[in-house]
């Protein structure tokens, strides 16, 4: 498995599935810890604190208890912040103490009950006391609980007592809950209890497996939820469109590692960001969003028998971010207007509100270049455009990319700012920097983000140098720049927190090492 990206690879089935088919159970173990850590580094929300050390405090000189004469107000707020075994060792400085504990609505987190340090992300040891002490927690303390992470067991072990947990959850009002299990097997079924919970504000849920939500019935609901997180999570077709159906104030969908060929026919009065990595997607309808601002697909995979994805966009008015497109295996259709290879683009099958787009390309291969133009005509307002080019051995040749062949209004003729990721020099690459200079009228800024030294012969120099070169007949006086990629090949994983920022206008843009102007 050396050199996979176990947590797009590994198919949602037991271990020892995975031991017959003739994966080694060291590097399975391996695999399983890097998704883990994926899950809970990217995809999972971050914590409201991360403690650092034990709760402590220093006597006053003159021995009077200030902080108790704090209002009660005030002590529940300072309580309600600390890590659940500190804020319970409140209880015991005097009666009163005891009181705030038990009205301060806590914060709890499992990673943060080991007995050692608050090191995260936690350890791959399943310690029993940890889960019996998180049962302990939520039977004694009356709530509301306001976080609620669990991350640490192996529930297959404990189904029974999952299903008391969220029970406790649901009568006890938690607002914030996030629930991976330690696999395996990853299919571990989620209990009914879970929709139950109808004062979930966030919820994201890891290597499950989703109950039949045709059969839950339509008074489950989740009324105040805004934000839903999906990873590697089993399901079937229509799962997912039930639950934002039960969502009337769902915001941001994110779904990660859904490997059965991922199909969603999304209607929602509220969902500004849908977002989908490291998956297997045949189709994503947005039928009717008029909210959505965010469509954004990262890292996903082919659908078995070389199909393309189909990505249909009928009726979305306020949609201005979306990426990361790919020409090759994206069958992009507006409205009822579709392109893809060897068809014609019209007034039809353009859509202005998008401000800011990605395209991931292969310039290495000719007919996945050529289609670049042709995605570009589809975004004519587009002002920012992000370029990740995908590491290619084939050679394009003499490369011509006419962006001025139809009677559309070009859209490199508004790019005021456009970026280049995973920049190595190919010809390809050139080509089409030396087209899109030529074309872009406006251009303010253009960032050429050369892939990391480390992965590539390609030098800094020979950067700077063909980027000069592609740029000497630009129409414009933008600046242009040459920066260096410190992270790894290909860029670095996909994160939800960057897609569900909307104080980041441009959820892409990255930060880089500048090597100077072209």
């Amino acid at each position: 498995m050396a050199g996979r990206a176990p947590f797009t690879n590994l198919d949602p089935v037991t271990a020892a599935d995975l031991q017959r088919r003739g994966f080694d159970p060291l590097e399975l173990d391996r695999a399983t810890e890097q998704l883990l850590t994926y899950v809970y580094t990217s995809l999972i929300p971050d914590f409201p604190f991360l403690a650092t050390g034990r709760l402590a405090a220093r006597p006053a000189s003159d021995g009077v208890d200030r902080i108790s004469r704090l209002p009660r107000a005030l002590l529940r707020n300072i309580v309600s912040r600390l890590p659940v075994t500190d804020a319970a060792r409140t209880a015991v400085l005097s009666s009163r103490w005891r009181t705030v504990w038990l009205s301060a609505p806590p914060v709890l987190v499992d990673a943060y009950l080991r007995e050692d340090d608050y090191a995260w992300p936690p350890t791959p040891a399943n310690s029993p006391a940890i889960t019996a002490a998180v049962s302990r927690i939520l039977e004694a303390h009356p709530g509301p609980f306001r976080h609620v992470h669990l991350v640490c067991s192996h529930m297959n072990a404990y189904r029974a007592r999952l299903a008391r947990w969220l029970q406790l959850l649901a009568a006890k009002g938690v607002q914030d809950l996030g629930l991976v299990n330690r696999p395996w097997p990853w299919d571990v079924p989620l209990p009914d209890a879970l929709f139950a919970i109808n004062t979930l504000v966030r919820l994201h849920i890891g290597l499950w497996k989703l109950p039949d939500t045709a059969r839950l019935g339509s008074y489950r609901t989740f009324p105040h939820l805004r934000e839903l997180g999906i990873c590697s999570v089993v399901m079937e077709e229509g799962d997912v469109d039930a639950i934002v159906a039960r969502s009337p104030v769902l915001e941001a969908l994110s779904i990660q590692g859904s490997s059965k060929g991922l199909r969603l026919r999304l209607v929602s009065q509220s969902l500004r960001c849908v977002q989908i990595c490291g998956s297997v997607v045949e189709d994503i309808a947005v039928v009717k969003v008029p909210c959505l601002e965010r469509l954004i697909l990262h890292g996903c995979r082919d659908v078995a028998g070389g199909m393309c994805t189909r990505i249909r966009i009928l009726d979305a008015p306020n949609l201005r971010v979306v990426g990361f497109l790919e020409p090759a295996n994206h069958v992009l259709q507006i409205g009822d207007s579709i392109i893809r290879a060897g068809m014609k683009e019209s007034i039809a099958t353009i859509l202005t509100s998008v401000k800011i787009l990605s395209l991931n390309v292969r310039f290495g291969i000719r007919s996945e270049a050529e289609m670049v133009p042709r995605f570009l005509k589809c975004f004519p307002n587009v002002k920012t455009l992000h370029i990740m080019s995908g590491k290619c051995n084939q050679s394009t040749g003499t490369l011509n990319l006419k962006f001025k062949e139809v009677p559309i209004e070009s859209a490199m003729s508004g790019i005021s700012e456009m970026y280049f990721h995973e920049f190595r020099g190919d010809e390809g690459e050139v080509a089409f920097l030396k087209s899109f200079f030529k074309t872009a009228d406006v251009l303010e800024m253009a960032v050429i983000m050369m892939t990391n030294p480390s992965f590539t012969p390609f030098s800094p120099d020979d950067a700077l140098s063909k980027v000069k070169s592609a740029s000497e007949l630009s129409r414009s006086s933008g600046k242009v720049v040459v920066v260096v990629s410190g992270g790894p090949e290909g860029g670095r994983p996909w994160s939800f927190q960057k897609g569900t920022d909307f104080s980041c206008e441009d959820p892409f843009s990255v930060v880089v090492e500048n090597l100077g102007k072209a």
